[in-house]
């Protein structure tokens, strides 16, 4: 079967809680940013919260996008690695129930599968502490190249750059990709991404993608300057499309006609969870369907705006994107 969007990237289980910033200060969280952390930390952690109050659901900033997709009405596959525990279950569950497609699995595979602990202050702000598991061995093997070869676009998180093979898995893909002719789009992920995994970023770039997607604070980390103008001028020589989400403002649409700033949606944020994620999921869809980059920004922008006023990453189930998709009003 035609994919709108084959998403790469990592497969984790989101274990979500409510914390103030003096959490966050004890324990040494950075707030607002994903943390890459081993298995010894990620215990010494959840060894400090209830983990009875905990919302579990199925993450991965990737994987959050095709889920959307396929919630909007549109179809993606997905390329990720989990191991043969009770959470590697539970995340094929939930994915193929959404119905998306994935490569195939080793049910005995060993090892654990990754997690993330999503701390959420009352601010709405989420912060996150990632110990990736099998995720982080992601590889080559992981991507189909018949069912990428059958997509609209390519979609590869930039959290995969922090992994040898996990960044050599998403070059693979985007090599197939473009002798394919498949459309190739990426997303920054995470300042800590620009920052600590630059070389990797650069990597998956290539010589540059149809589509990128980024934060204000990634766009201007990347480009090494204070002002969103000149890092929308530069990122336009990396990929002709550039989408910089602005939070509550809305975000910035650059391409060749121009560069527009398309308004948000005012809401009372409650998680800022997966809003990025939404955000991209939302853009892929009507960009697949024909729908101009404009019309495609202010769709996600609304999308993002009616997942933060909810908690987690991802709405519950196809019925609520579908329901979100037919409320939009330009």
């Amino acid at each position: 079967m035609p994919y709108d969007v084959y998403g790469v990237g990592n497969a984790l289980v989101d274990m979500e809680h409510s914390v103030d910033d003096t959490y966050l200060r004890d324990h040494g969280i950075a707030k607002g940013h994903m943390t890459l952390v081993d298995e010894a930390r990620m215990d010494t952690l959840l060894a400090s919260l209830d983990t009875g109050k905990a919302m579990r659901m199925c993450g991965g900033s990737a994987a959050n996008t095709t889920f959307a997709v396929c919630g909007f009405g549109g179809t993606s596959y997905y390329s990720c690695r989990v191991a043969g525990d009770e959470a590697g279950a539970y995340f094929l569950a939930a994915t193929g129930s959404a119905g998306v497609d994935t490569n195939p699995h080793d049910p005995n595979a060993p090892g654990k599968t990754g997690c993330c602990l999503v701390l959420v202050t009352d601010d709405a702000e989420r912060s996150m502490n990632t110990c990736l598991g099998v995720s982080d061995a992601l590889d080559t093997d992981d991507i189909n190249p018949e069912a990428l070869a059958r997509a609209t676009y390519l979609y590869m998180e930039g959290y995969l750059s922090s992994s040898e093979t996990g960044r050599a898995a998403a070059v693979h893909a985007r090599e197939v990709a473009e002798a394919e002719g498949v459309r190739t789009s990426l997303t920054l992920s995470d300042p800590a991404m620009v920052e600590f995994f630059r070389d990797g970023l650069t990597a998956m770039l290539g010589n540059g993608v149809q589509q990128l997607f980024c934060n204000e604070e990634e766009a201007l980390a990347w480009t090494r300057t204070d002002r969103i103008d000149i890092a929308a001028n530069e990122l336009c020589d990396i990929a002709p499309s550039v989408n910089i989400t602005l939070g509550r403002a809305g975000c910035l649409v650059a391409t060749s006609a121009g560069r527009r700033l398309v308004p948000g949606f005012e809401v009372t944020a409650n998680d800022t969870t997966g809003a990025g994620d939404i955000y991209a999921g939302a853009c892929l869809y009507v960009l697949t369907r024909g729908g101009s980059a404009n019309r495609a920004a202010r769709f996600a922008n609304y999308a993002a705006a009616q997942l933060v006023t909810r908690y987690g990453a991802r709405l519950a189930n196809s019925g609520a994107y579908r329901a979100l998709r037919n409320n939009f009003r330009e």
